[in-house]
């Protein structure tokens, strides 16, 4: 299982209100929508490892 950590946001209300737009789109909950769109976004910038490089860095 993915281990979380909580993290308070403040987020304006115009930024919150599309978010929970494309969250209801996608049936999703707010708070994986957002999540979704920052990994999507450090994926794209080269910032996530992947699960591939994790396993090559720990030599599996």
């Amino acid at each position: 299982m993915v281990e979380r950590k909580a993290f308070p946001l403040r987020i304006a209300k115009d930024v919150f209100d599309a978010m929970q737009r494309w969250a209801d789109d996608d049936i999703r909950s707010v708070n994986a929508q957002i999540e979704f769109v920052l990994r999507e976004a450090l994926n794209r910038r080269g910032r996530l490892k992947s699960k591939s490089d994790e396993e090559t860095d720990n030599g599996a």
